[in-house]
This record gives structure tokens, C-alpha cells and sequence, in this order.
């Protein structure tokens, strides 16, 4: 059980507080309600560009790293298709530097061109690293917009393109950010050795003066259901024939979302897992074998993804692949398979919140979503799923049309 307060601004950011006397020090979360899937098509990458604007100086301090570090904080930030979370953890007696520092951002960034050119070059450089020049890098550029039609996940969240960070002009970066960074778009949590009334009185001092914005009504399109499965087939310069498949499952928090990441943790998870047990061990088809869902506010995927042993074809390991998920959905799981997957869940959800900046960051999600109390009615949420709640998932999401592949091959195969 994570006991917190909650208590909102009149600007409307809403403030999480978890009181923990068992460590010297307290994390500071703070998440906006934008990402990727918020951004024009013709305009993708901005809610992953802005991760690095939020460092490049805001109107009263020029380097925000190094205030943090003065504080002996460490702090950094990620972005997703729904969220851009910023985040630190210091000595709790240093804990106002964090609200100063994240209050200032908010309220108004260095939107200079020296700036946006800085961290525009960093973007697409990271760009190039990662999803151009790296092995199995451009999966997500290839899978994404095969997978939907017209929900805005057809994009990754570094975006479509790096030209569409290259012409962003310093009135673009402004638009976006007063349209999003916004206190009643955000969730706060503390975290750590803090008293609740002592969080209030700095959220009213830093924050209160940020005045509410307007910004936009989420109306983002419905992805329609698939009638026919969708293929693509690559040749690149990488070391080993991969699969990868995705299927349509439900949005995060959602009774269809657990069983589906339940079907993961049996299909894929450690080595008494139904696929390394099969293709990898005993088979011998796969080197490596993994699957996961995406964790999407929306309704996302659930990915299955291998490398392929020399001297073994994409049609022959599909095939493979696609009886054990066929077998899921026509069998019930064993009930030592089903144990032992909810004991592997439960010590993973009492592992993951003895941080303090874990509590946090999940109290800001389940805020987002829903109600940050849900975050104590989780674990049992999947408790409560049967052999059947799982063989019936399986059945709706591994269906052909439902589902995407991918055959990534190497190119020194090619003649």
C-alpha cells in the first residue's frame, strides 16, 4: 500500500504526496499530459525535442543542470507516445531547489534560435544513432505505420522524419509549449522523507504563480479494427534474420491489457518460458526470443520479436511462432504456468515501488489515466485473472488480422 496526499493549485496542477522517513532523500516527479501522439503529422518528434529544450535554459536560470547538481541532485527526463515525464532525486533538505527549477521551465523556456539550434542538432543526431545507423534500428519507422491506419501511434516518438525537427522554428517551439507545458496538463508527486504541508507550502510559493493555460481538448482518431494482417519484408546490413509481430491488444490499466501482458510473461519470460523452451531450447530456431506489450494509454500492441539460428527461414520460424501463439489461445494455461507467473508479477510490483522515485513516477501515471489510488488496486487487479481471462485474450489478439510481421533480414543474404 503507497499511502499519499493529494491536493490540487488553482492554476490546476495537481500535487501527489508520499511520506517516506526511511531515506535521507525525496524524488520530485513531474509528468505532462503530451506526447507524441499529440503532434501535428506534419510536424512529429516535437514532445521528444522539447525533453531537450527543458534543459537548455528557461527565463531566470541558463543551465539547469548544474543548479541540480549544486543541490547534489541527479535529475533527467524521458518522453513516450502519451507522456514527458521529468524527474530528480536530492537530499530532502535541498528539496526546493527542484521546485524552483521545474517551476521556472514551466513557466517560460530560452526559446532562443541559438538554443533550438542546439538541441536540434542533438535530436537528430540521436536520430541518426539510433534509428538509422544501429542494427534493427528502423523497426519501429517500418512496424508503426504498417500497424496503424490513422491513430497518431503510426509514428515513433523520435518522429517520422528528421526533417521535420530540422525546419522547426523558434514560433513552432513556442506554440507547442504553451499549448501543452501548462500546470493544469501536468501531475506533480514527491516522494521520499518530505511532510505533505511542507510540499503545499513550496507548490504554492513555485508553482501558484504559473498561470493556467488553455490547452487543447484531446480528440485523437479511434484506429478502426484490421481486416487483413499486414507484412513487410527488409533487407539490411545486420548480423542475423530477425521476426518481429505485433498484434492490437487493449490501453494500459485495462482488464485486457493485463491479460495480455500476462500472455508475454508466459510466452517469453526467463527460461522456463513456453517460446525459449521450444524455439530456443529445444528446437533450436531462435538465438533469442522476446515479447511485450507497449504500455500505451491507448490501445497499443503486444510485440513478439526473435533472431533467427543460421540456416533457418522467416517462413519456417513464423510458422513455428504462430502455433505456440495459436496453442494460447485454444488451451488454458497449466496451473503451475499461471502461479508461477502471478508470483513473478507480485515480487515485481513490491520490487519496482521500494523506490522512491518509482512511487512517484507510477502515482503521476495512474493520476493521468485515471486515479492515482488505482496504483494500490493493481497487483490484485491481475491477481484476479484466470487461465480463462488469458486463453480468451489469445484468442482475440492472435488473430492474422490483427497482427502485423515483420521479416528483417540481412542483406549478405541477398543475390
Amino acid at each position: 500500500m503507497i499511502r499519499f496526499e493529494r491536493f490540487e493549485l488553482p492554476n490546476g496542477l495537481r500535487v501527489l504526496v508520499h511520506e517516506d522517513t526511511s531515506t535521507p532523500l525525496a524524488a520530485v516527479n513531474l509528468m505532462y499530459d503530451v506526447g507524441s501522439r499529440d503532434e501535428d503529422p506534419q510536424k512529429t518528434g516535437f514532445a521528444h525535442l522539447f525533453e531537450h529544450l527543458m534543459f537548455g535554459g528557461s527565463i531566470n536560470v541558463p543551465d539547469f543542470d548544474n543548479e541540480m547538481q549544486k543541490a547534489g541532485g541527479e535529475n533527467n527526463a524521458f518522453t513516450g507516445n502519451d507522456v514527458t515525464n521529468y524527474y530528480c532525486t536530492l537530499p530532502a533538505e535541498n528539496i526546493e531547489t527542484a521546485f524552483w527549477l521545474e517551476s521556472d521551465r514551466m513557466l517560460q523556456l530560452d526559446f532562443s534560435e541559438r538554443n533550438l539550434e542546439v538541441q536540434r542538432q542533438v535530436v537528430i543526431e540521436e536520430f541518426r544513432q539510433r534509428y538509422l545507423n544501429r542494427p534493427y534500428g528502423d523497426v519501429w519507422l517500418l512496424l508503426c505505420p504498417e500497424a496503424y491506419r490513422v491513430h497518431p501511434y503510426r509514428w515513433p516518438t523520435i518522429g517520422k522524419d528528421p526533417e521535420h525537427i530540422r525546419k522547426a522554428t523558434p514560433e513552432d517551439v513556442k506554440t507547442f509549449f504553451y499549448r501543452h507545458y501548462a500546470p493544469n496538463n501536468a501531475v506533480l508527486a514527491v516522494s521520499g522523507n518530505v511532510k505533505t504541508e511542507r510540499v503545499r507550502q513550496l507548490a504554492e510559493k513555485w508553482f501558484a504563480p504559473v498561470e493556467r493555460r488553455k490547452t487543447p481538448v484531446r480528440c485523437l482518431p479511434q484506429e478502426p479494427e484490421h481486416t487483413e494482417a499486414g507484412f513487410l519484408s527488409v533487407r539490411r546490413n545486420v548480423p542475423a534474420d530477425a521476426i518481429y509481430k505485433v498484434f492490437h491488444t487493449d490501453g494500459l490499466f485495462t482488464h485486457g491489457y493485463r491479460c495480455a501482458d500476462m500472455l508475454t510473461d508466459a510466452l517469453a519470460s526467463g527460461k522456463s518460458s513456453r517460446l525459449y523452451r521450444r524455439l530456443v531450447k529445444d528446437r533450436q530456431m531462435f538465438s533469442e526470443i522476446n515479447a511485450y506489450v507497449t504500455g500505451d494509454a491507448d490501445p497499443g500492441l503486444l510485440t513478439v520479436y526473435g533472431k533467427l539460428m543460421p540456416g533457418i527461414s522467416p517462413e519456417e520460424a513464423d510458422n513455428a511462432l504462430l502455433n505456440e501463439l495459436h496453442e494460447l489461445s485454444s488451451a488454458l494455461l497449466l496451473p503451475r504456468e499461471l502461479e508461477k507467473i502471478k508470483n513473478r508479477l507480485e515480487t515485481a510490483f513490491i520490487l519496482e515501488h521500494i523506490s522512491i522515485l518509482n512511487k512517484a513516477i507510477h502515482l503521476c501515471r495512474h493520476e493521468l489515466i485515471g486515479d492515482a489510488a488505482d496504483l494500490n488496486r493493481e497487483t490484485e487487479a491481475y491477481l484476479s485473472v484466470t487461465a480463462e481471462d488469458i486463453r480468451a485474450a489469445a484468442a482475440g489478439i492472435f488473430r492474422q488480422e490483427n497482427g502485423v510481421t515483420l521479416y528483417y533480414q540481412s542483406s549478405e543474404k541477398s543475390s
